[in-house]
């Protein structure tokens, strides 16, 4: 009896605390009551401040799991897809020793690491998007593509700050998966980051989704600085009516033409078009209401546990994570100034017919930019209404954020 009592202590998960501090790793040690600490703020901001919480809360989750002493181990190996001494000799994952010796999380994670998740989240944004403000005035689309101008600043500032700061290690692969994240779209940011630097994809998540939560709170100051009252006071003429051919013909003339220009972008470019011309054709109702509910839960689920399983204290609590807190900030300010910016002149060209708020919608986090230049913009005018006009951008930022994903992985990803 005495025996079973000693064997049942030593099994717990504070005997395994205090085994941590015995053997003298004090990063492990310390850094797994931080960990804790760190997931229970992200589960308090999910579910109290609702900061993102379809996905935030599985990430946060996912980290609690993978931080638990003891415990860890039965379900998720983050070492079996980073660490080269778990990898084949070419660099591949070794499918037998996860089969054999993974855990749950491990299984599911796979899921992520072959790229299967994010492009099903496209094809699930794709069934629930209206792309017809875009179609309407296809001007709107050169917002989508400005506003990423902080992904590519955001690139060259990681490369700087890895070379400048002694103990942040960005190399170019880390630099482009850091740059994605201004593009305000979590899902890009994790196909580009599993592929490219896979070390530092549990910052990179929850940077991109803190960031794209705090949308509200980081665009409006950057609007006034900007602009004018008077800008922020134009009203736009109302967007003429898409037939349903143009919806069809949309999704179809899209993915071809991005096949042609970058193929790398077709994994996601492609689903989302998918979703979208199911949603638009009205001939598969069943699939598409399959793939905007039960699909895009399951999904969401698997990818935002497993990513937050990869958050060890070893690769979450470094230099590095500050760093890439710090240049997702400027990611998402430099996206909102640049279609700030081109929307300026967007407005000059036209004769002051177009409000320059719009711009800031050209982050692909759809609908919530476009909300807030609705908000800022009837704060000047109560009687203007821009959310379809700056629906147009947002969606736009979206293919945007896709295709600069792409870019990436066809210049890094050899």
């Amino acid at each position: 009896m005495l025996e079973s009592l000693i064997s049942f202590a030593q099994s717990t998960g504070i005997n395994a605390l205090i085994e941590m501090f015995k053997s003298g790793n004090m990063v492990e040690a310390i850094g797994t009551p931080i960990m804790l600490i760190i997931a229970c703020v992200l589960l308090y901001l999910a579910i109290v401040k609702k900061f993102e919480p379809l996905l935030l809360l599985p990430i946060a989750f996912g980290m609690l799991l993978t931080n638990l002493p003891v415990f860890s181990g039965a379900i998720m190996h983050p070492e079996f897809f980073t660490d080269p001494q778990f990898l084949k000799a070419d660099g591949s994952l070794d499918m037998g020793l996860i089969l054999h010796d993974g855990g749950l999380l491990d299984l599911l994670y796979l899921g992520v690491k072959l790229g299967i998740y994010p492009p099903l989240i496209f094809l699930g944004v794709g069934a629930m998007t209206d792309f017809a403000p875009l179609i309407s005035n296809p001007k709107s689309i050169l917002l989508g593509a400005a506003a990423p101008f902080g992904v590519f600043f955001t690139f060259i500032g990681a490369l700087l700050l890895g070379s400048l700061v002694p103990g942040i290690d960005f190399g170019i692969k880390e630099a482009a998966s850091i740059g994605i994240i201004g593009g305000a779209d979590g899902p890009t940011a994790i196909y580009v980051t599993k592929t490219l630097a896979a070390g530092l994809l549990p910052a990179i998540a929850v940077a991109a989704y803190s960031y794209m939560a705090l949308i509200p709170v980081i665009q409006p100051p950057i609007m006034r600085l900007m602009t004018t009252k008077k800008e922020r006071g134009i009203v736009m003429e109302q967007l003429r009516e898409v037939t349903k051919t143009e919806r069809i013909v949309f999704p179809i003339v899209v993915t071809i033409v991005v096949a042609l220009i970058v193929p790398d972008a077709l994994s996601l470019v492609g689903m989302l078009m998918l979703g979208n011309l199911m949603k638009e054709c009205g001939v598969v109702d069943r699939l598409s209401k399959t793939v905007q509910n039960e699909l895009m839960n399951i999904v969401t689920i698997f990818l935002g546990l497993t990513v937050g399983a990869t958050a060890t204290a070893e690769n979450f609590l470094s230099l590095n994570t500050i760093g890439i807190i710090a240049l997702g900030l400027i990611a998402f300010c430099f996206s909102t100034a640049g279609g700030l910016l081109l929307g300026k002149i967007m407005c000059k060209l036209s004769g002051g017919k177009i409000n320059p708020l719009i711009g800031a919608a050209g982050v692909s986090a759809v609908p919530m930019a476009a909300r807030v230049a609705q908000v800022e913009g009837q704060k000047e005018n109560p009687s203007n209404f821009l959310l379809m006009h700056a629906m147009g951008p947002n969606v736009a930022g979206v293919i945007g954020s896709a295709v600069a994903a792409g870019v990436f992985l066809s210049m890094f990803a050899g």
